[in-house]
């Protein structure tokens, strides 16, 4: 119990700044939907290219675009550890009795609601421009999860590099050279029989490429549950091996001061 409603303290702080900021959400959906709107009239005519299976280019471009989205936003959440640091927040958080990791924690759970609702939001741009999600509201909130789960991931990673760097710089540095690369070798935008072999070889690796597998399998194909539950698997694992390395770090900046 001590672990959970320590967690949720931690959510709640991080709650109450974004009622203060709401804007930050509606500022992160800008550059999702350009890529939405923009992507999906520039390349609406590739479904004519022999190969390409499915309905329209803005069915097939919405998950993606849901889960670029969720890495982006997870991206930045080592900025509010980096603020807390500067502020000197950190360092009193730590002589008070709060369990360590619910900083973590807490700060994970704050991303996900946040995905979540950026996701939502992504999904109903999709349905007012043409996307149909045949699997209904449980695809959608299948999609919903697996978004969750990547943006849990990148953000514990996240949240790690913060500890260790110290520095907005760093963090900026490697969120901006690390999300074009991994969205582009994914399927988030084409199908991955119409790209090169070496990033279908390289997209099996990636988890981006997992998490628009399995959301577009979820919410606008017939749904292959074997895909959609391994690939859940890996992002799980994932979020698991990263929440590690986060601890890790926490520890490691706790013993530098």
């Amino acid at each position: 119990m001590r672990v959970l409603r320590h967690s949720g303290y931690v959510t709640l702080r991080y709650l109450r700044a974004f009622l203060r900021q709401p804007a930050w959400v509606a500022i992160t959906l800008i550059q999702p939907m350009i890529w939405l709107l923009l992507f999906g009239a520039l390349f609406k005519r590739v479904v004519d290219i022999p190969g390409f299976h499915g309905g329209s280019y803005i069915e097939y471009l919405t998950p993606g675009v849901v889960v670029m989205t969720a890495i982006s936003s997870a991206g930045w959440n080592g900025m509010a550890f980096i603020d807390d640091m500067n502020r000197g927040v950190m360092d009193r958080f730590l002589v008070s009795p709060v369990w360590r990791s619910a900083l973590n924690v807490g700060s994970l759970v704050y991303g996900a609601l946040t995905i979540a609702l950026q996701s939502l939001i992504i999904v109903g741009i999709g349905l007012a421009v043409g996307a149909h999600f045949r699997n209904g509201v449980a695809g959608v909130a299948l999609l919903v999860l697996v978004a969750c789960l990547l943006g849990a991931a990148f953000g514990a990673l996240s949240n790690a590099l913060a500890l260790v760097a110290r520095q907005r710089e760093t963090l900026i540095a490697a969120v901006t050279s690390v999300l074009l690369p991994l969205t582009f070798l994914s399927s988030a935008f084409m199908q991955p029989n119409l790209v090169p072999g070496w990033i279908r070889g390289v997209a099996r690796f990636n988890p981006v490429n997992w998490a628009a597998q399995a959301s577009r399998s979820a919410a606008i194909q017939p749904t292959d549950w074997s895909l959609v539950g391994s690939r859940i698997g890996l992002l799980a694992a994932l979020l698991l091996v990263s929440a590690a390395v986060a601890t890790r770090a926490f520890r490691a900046y706790q013993r530098s001061l």
